[in-house]
């Protein structure tokens, strides 16, 4: 027992399993008791990105049986100032996972950072110990260090600020890792057509985690090639973020940067700035420079999934967006402000497709901010409302109405409103065994990386949009805005020397 206790992770897991990508698959019979995993046909996870969100998914995928959460990441140390929806969504999310009601009682605010996230892991796995102790998860601030020396470890989930999703990416998918991520798989054109192409050659698993089963789109579908609302004409798509502060300008204030946090590999990629808390935490998504805006926040989770279903093969050919607009007084006098580093207070964009394979081409329009289409006249008429979040799918004869998350969708036409009863889920199967399954055996998951092109341009081609101020033509292909030359400038970045593409 002594010996025992003084092997390392990687001979627990075995070299064959730190050599390659294959899993040693050891049978049932020889393991014992029924349910158990051996280590060897774990996954090894590598986890990037500590903040709110990462640790909150963090608590439900731990407990996963196919997964060995084996090192953490993050530029921040630790601090309890992080944003988030509620104060202890995540101290009690960790409490729960751990069984433990009194887990970070002395930690005044919103907890975060890589000691948290190995903590988190040493003590959840160390509750199945004898010792009750576990000391297996290493600790990193710097990705790149983690991938150079976690040789052993399958694959890598990316919790990151946008900016930084695509660059983790790529040299993980370099050092033959599979790769799962947050939405969106980059916040610039070039990075994620890079890291599409990339996934593609490697043949490595990849998964985007706004994909879900919806089977609410199903049924959409079904009615629509039934022509139960005659000629597809427009689908409306709206989401009430931003749900985040949203400012409008650079902060000009100078603070310092906060003790044990690498503000220089948390800018990655970015040009140097200095330091400011209104960029950081939940807040980032709202800046061009470091988000990708409220459609990629949430408009991932509807169109993904929808995209794939209704078989929109090809991005939009088309963006204009239409803005909030913000004023200032300068000494009296009001004056426009012009905001060309931040997503706005709201907007409404509007796409244009093609001939889809099973679709006539269409028009797509995405609304945030409190923005929404006008309620259809069968609802009103029938004490309905629309719902802050979901979509509209409108014909030349008819609506149908569904909401955001998978709700049952409603067909509207000749004055009726007929409630479908979709198909839910298997109750208690936990969405993780999606890509965990592709990533074991090597395939493709129905959200791998090779699927999001449509999906992922067209979300970008909106963030052009908004910042040409112009209606933009995109060509896919090439990967340019054909009608207004200096939008192409919006396609890329400014990397900084040593984190170039």
């Amino acid at each position: 027992m002594a010996n025992q206790k003084k092997i390392n992770r990687r001979e627990f897991i075995g070299s064959a399993a730190a050599a390659s990508l294959a899993f040693t698959l050891v049978p049932r019979n020889v393991l014992g008791r029924p349910g158990f995993i051996a280590p060897s046909d774990k996954i090894t996870l590598g986890y990037i990105g500590c903040g709110t969100q990462g640790l909150r998914e963090m608590t439900s995928l731990i407990s996963n049986p196919a997964l060995q959460i084996v090192a953490v990441c993050d530029p921040n140390k630790f601090t309890a100032d992080y944003v988030d929806w509620s104060m202890n969504d995540v101290r009690n999310s960790i409490r729960k996972a751990l069984g433990n009601n009194s887990w970070g009682e002395s930690i005044k605010g919103i907890p975060g950072g890589r000691d948290i996230g190995q903590e988190f892991v040493q003590k959840y796995y160390g509750k199945s110990k004898d010792s009750g102790t576990y000391k297996g998860c290493a600790s990193y601030e710097d990705f790149r260090d983690l991938l150079e020396k976690e040789t052993d470890i399958n694959a890598i989930k990316i919790m990151t600020p946008d900016h930084l999703h695509a660059t983790v990416a790529l040299a993980s998918m370099k050092k033959g890792k599979h790769v799962l991520t947050h939405k969106p798989i980059a916040n610039r054109m070039y990075e994620a057509k890079l890291a599409i192409e990339t996934a593609k050659k490697t043949g490595l698993s990849t998964h985007l985690l706004a994909w879900s089963k919806r089977p609410d789109y199903d049924t959409i579908k079904k009615w629509i090639i039934e022509g139960r609302i005659g000629k597809l004409k427009e689908i409306h798509n709206w989401s009430n973020r931003p749900v985040w502060p949203q400012w409008q300008a650079n902060p000009t204030e100078k603070p310092p940067v906060p003790k044990d946090f690498n503000w220089d590999l948390w800018l990655g990629p970015v040009p140097d700035r200095p330091y400011h808390p209104n960029y950081t935490h939940a807040v980032f998504r709202g800046w061009y420079d470091f988000g990708a805006g409220s459609i990629a926040d949430m408009g991932h989770y509807s169109l993904f999934p929808l995209f794939r279903t209704l078989g929109i093969d090809t991005p939009a050919k088309s963006a204009e967006a239409y803005a909030t607009t913000t004023c200032t007084l300068q000494n009296n006098v009001s004056v426009g402000v012009k905001n060309d580093v931040a997503f706005p207070l709201s907007c409404i964009i509007r796409f244009k497709f093609d001939i889809q394979p099973e679709l006539p081409s269409f028009d797509l329009f995405w609304y945030d901010g409190g923005m929404r289409p006008t309620e259809p006249d069968e609802f009103s008429e029938s004490g309905k409302s629309l719902e802050r979040e979901g979509m509209m799918f409108v014909g030349d004869k008819g609506k149908i109405i569904s909401g955001f998350r998978g709700e049952n969708p409603m067909l509207c036409n000749d004055n009726r409103i007929l409630t479908a009863n979709s198909a839910t889920e298997q109750a208690g199967q936990d969405a993780n065994n999606v890509w965990i399954d592709a990533f074991k055996n090597n395939t493709q998951s129905p959200g791998s990386f090779i699927y999001t092109g449509p999906v992922t341009e067209t979300i970008l081609l909106g963030g052009v949009a908004l910042r040409a101020g112009k209606k933009v033509e995109y060509d896919t292909t090439n990967m340019k805005i054909t009608n207004i030359a200096d939008a192409n400038k919006f396609l890329v970045r400014e990397y900084r020397k040593g984190w170039e593409l």
